[in-house]
């Protein structure tokens, strides 16, 4: 197909979340599913590597990407996939859109196989210009009033942190994640050096593990997730 597919995601996502890929080296024998795959732009970047891909979203005709097939998911629900059959799953600024995350966590979790991997990226709602914007809206970074009668499953839902995500996956079978960010925010780190002693010090006042205080989490924009299983 010669029509440019583009990614959905913010402009830089695909080629940061492709930056984090390749350092991990995975063999180009590894099944790979992409799940929430849109119009198929990491898909196929993915394939054009020498992968074995498959794709599934919500709205397979939204699909693009024709030397791949697209199966419609509801990843609220059961997949149509057998046990085991990927060595890899990958979820690109999904998690946000959805609301029951212990389904999706446990159907990934059966779809892999032993050893396999699940990467996700997903707005950082702990940076503290997230923090600061919850502070005066209501609202974490990436998140705003919802349209309480659109049910498309385009709209950001679910707002979760690094703790919560961890506490869900070894629920189901994974091990804690191992994380980084895409880029550092400048004006979170503005705003770090002007609340440095209340955020490093306050817990220890209050005897909280500061666990979600971690330099990367405080300035970082996006997630990226690694859960193994």
């Amino acid at each position: 197909m010669s029509t440019e597919i583009k990614p959905i995601a913010l402009p830089g996502t695909h080629q940061k979340f492709l930056n984090w890929f390749e350092k991990q080296n995975f063999p180009t024998s590894l099944r790979i599913l992409d799940v929430g795959a849109g119009h198929g732009a990491f898909s196929k970047t993915l394939h054009e590597m020498g992968y074995q891909v498959s794709a599934c979203d919500l709205f397979p005709e939204a699909f693009h990407y024709d030397q791949i097939e697209c199966k419609k998911v509801d990843i609220t629900k059961d997949f149509p996939y057998e046990s085991g059959s990927f060595d890899l799953v990958i979820a690109i600024e999904v998690l946000e859109h959805v609301l029951d995350h212990e389904v999706f966590f446990k159907e990934v979790n059966r779809i892999l196989n032993p050893g396999g991997q699940f990467l996700a990226s997903t707005p950082n709602i702990l940076s503290v210009k997230s923090r600061f914007r919850f502070l005066f809206t209501g609202f974490y970074y990436s998140f705003k009033p919802l349209e309480l009668t659109n049910y498309n499953g385009l709209q950001h839902v679910n707002s979760r942190t690094l703790d919560q995500y961890n506490y869900i996956a070894i629920k189901h079978g994974f091990q804690a994640a191992e994380f980084r960010v895409d880029k550092k925010q400048r004006s979170s780190t503005w705003l770090l050096v002007l609340i440095m002693p209340w955020i490093f010090f306050y817990p220890k006042v209050k005897k909280i593990k500061p666990i979600h205080n971690d330099p990367n989490l405080l300035m970082g924009r996006l997630l990226f997730l690694s859960f193994k299983k």
